[in-house]
């Protein structure tokens, strides 16, 4: 194993040498850094050309400019980073840590929500194959995926974000539309459920008026205004969930697993009230302290529980904590809605379409909160749908190759529960292939979104590199290729790591 990590290095970086001196060198002899000074007229053009081609050393030869600009780079190992500076003469290390930031807030939860929704919804079609809900995720998915993803942040901004502010200015919504949202998510529950036609018919009339009703009610009550979970409703999602967990981690025949989940739920509507004073003055740190607290809380009640098998008691309540406090901080951004809506940065239109964040927003930390969410949600959204038909098509293909072995028919004829062959036996197997997928692309994003950096004006890794091509200006180019090329690497001799660890048949060497 180490022999083979040590190699593998070593090869890593004489790739990342040859790499970088191609991206340097076409970089540097791509256009002229000095362009828009020689068509200037400015009376100081050429003192500014002059202190232009020091700061980028454009005497030297680009070949030997590269070494140089190596040579900075090596220094990283040590402590000791120099990747140059920029055309504005900002060092390089200090516009990466600032673009670094804005590039992990804005494509990590774009990517865990299309692995976690893409790898969901292939398990889904795999076990429902050729059914309706099959051939329209099949369908959906590729038509998203073939979407240009410019075109598609563009719809986002108009019916997103300036139609929905324009809503939430009078966030009434008319009868029949109401009645058309239930029809559509009737359809929808209709084609996902499975059984007989009339059960099928059932399950849509149910979500129909389910769905119609939530509506109208959010209409009478301007819920849009003033928005809110509150106890009852956190409750019920809860005991949902709790149910919903214990199908998936333990099945309901281990009661004590259901009973650990269900009274997780319990402890967390006790403390929904004592603990709101605390929340008012929330940081960043207190949040995470206190979510890590829920999760040990609800290990806790799984392990008091005890059962047959006390680790499936302890994830159940684990999982099922977890979901709840997030319900609870989901609640608490809520009741922040009214004071950011009505705040005088913001003017009644709090879906933005471009920046990081509102300038000159004075807030609490929940405001602040709102105020990043709001300016994410949109570009988020677009790389989710144009992301998740990889993620269903290698989780549908990689399971239908699963379900098709002969271990599975065995475990089936064992008598092992269906839950068991899927979530066990069969995902665990799948779960190979795809894990290539996500180690590739979590590699990549440290990259960015160009295109989508460059509509939302969000000044992350794409868009230095994008403005780095533009101006020809190696350095920043250079130091967001290491970056990714590094990352990239290493996550993909991660990949390769793991593959030993879902199947003990693979073995590194």
């Amino acid at each position: 194993m180490v022999t083979y990590v040590v190699r593998r290095l070593i090869t890593a970086a004489l790739i990342l040498l040859g790499a970088s001196f191609l991206v340097y060198n076409l970089t540097a002899l791509s256009g002229d850094p000095l362009a828009d000074l020689r068509a200037s007229n400015l009376p100081n053009a050429a003192q500014l050309m002059q202190a232009r081609a020091q700061l980028l050393d454009l005497g030297t030869p680009a070949p030997i400019r590269y070494f140089k600009w190596l040579g900075g780079a090596a220094g990283c190992i040590v402590g000791n980073c120099n990747l140059g500076m920029n055309l504005v003469g900002q060092p390089v290390t200090q516009a990466l840590g600032q673009a670094l930031v804005q590039t992990l807030t804005l494509v990590t939860g774009a990517t865990v929500l299309a692995i976690l929704i893409g790898v969901a919804l292939g398990i889904i079609t795999a076990l429902r194959q050729y059914s309706a809900l099959d051939y329209g995720v099949t369908f959906m998915a590729f038509l998203f995926f073939s979407l240009p993803i410019f075109w598609v942040a563009v719809l986002l901004k108009e019916f997103g974000a300036i139609d929905f502010n324009n809503f939430l200015n009078n966030p009434v919504i008319p009868l029949p539309v109401s009645l058309g949202i239930g029809v559509v998510f009737g359809i929808v529950a209709a084609v996902v459920s499975s059984g007989a036609p009339r059960r099928r018919a059932i399950v849509g009339a149910i979500a129909f008026a389910f769905v119609s009703l939530v509506c109208i009610v959010a209409s009478l009550t301007r819920w849009f205004a003033t928005p809110g979970l509150g106890l009852g409703v956190i409750v019920i999602l809860g005991v949902g969930l709790a149910f919903g967990i214990t199908v998936l981690v333990a099945g309901l025949q281990n009661r004590r697993a259901l009973y650990a989940g269900l009274t997780t739920v319990l402890v967390g509507a006790i403390i929904y009230f004592p603990i709101q004073p605390l929340l008012d003055v929330a940081t960043g740190l207190m949040i995470f302290i206190l979510a890590v607290i829920a999760v040990l809380v609800g290990v806790a009640v799984g392990w008091f529980w005890g059962g047959y098998d006390r680790g499936q008691g302890m994830r159940v309540g684990g999982i099922t904590a977890f979901l709840v406090a997030a319900m609870v901080l989901l609640d608490r951004f809520m009741q922040a809605w009214p004071a950011y809506f009505s705040n005088d940065s913001i003017r009644g239109r709090p879906i933005a379409t471009i920046g990081a964040n509102t300038p000159n927003l004075q807030g609490d930390f929940w405001q602040q909160g709102l105020d990043s969410f709001t300016h994410l949600i949109l570009p988020t959204i677009a790389l989710v749908l144009i992301s998740l038909a990889s993620y269903t098509r290698y989780t549908r293909s990689s399971m239908l190759e699963v379900m098709n072995t002969d271990y599975i028919r065995t475990a089936r004829a064992k008598g092992a529960s269906e839950r068991s062959v899927v979530m066990r036996h069969a995902f665990r197997n799948a779960l190979i292939p795809i894990s290539t997928v996500v180690a590739l692309d979590i590699g990549q994003l440290i990259g960015g979104a160009v295109i989508t950096e460059t509509v939302f004006s969000v000044p992350g890794m794409g868009y230095m590199f994008l403005q780095g091509i533009s101006h020809v200006d190696p350095n920043p180019v250079m130091g967001v290729f290491a970056c990714v090329a590094i990352t990239a690497l290493a996550f993909n001799l991660i990949a390769d790591l793991v593959y030993s660890a879902l199947d003990p048949r693979v073995r590194v060497k």
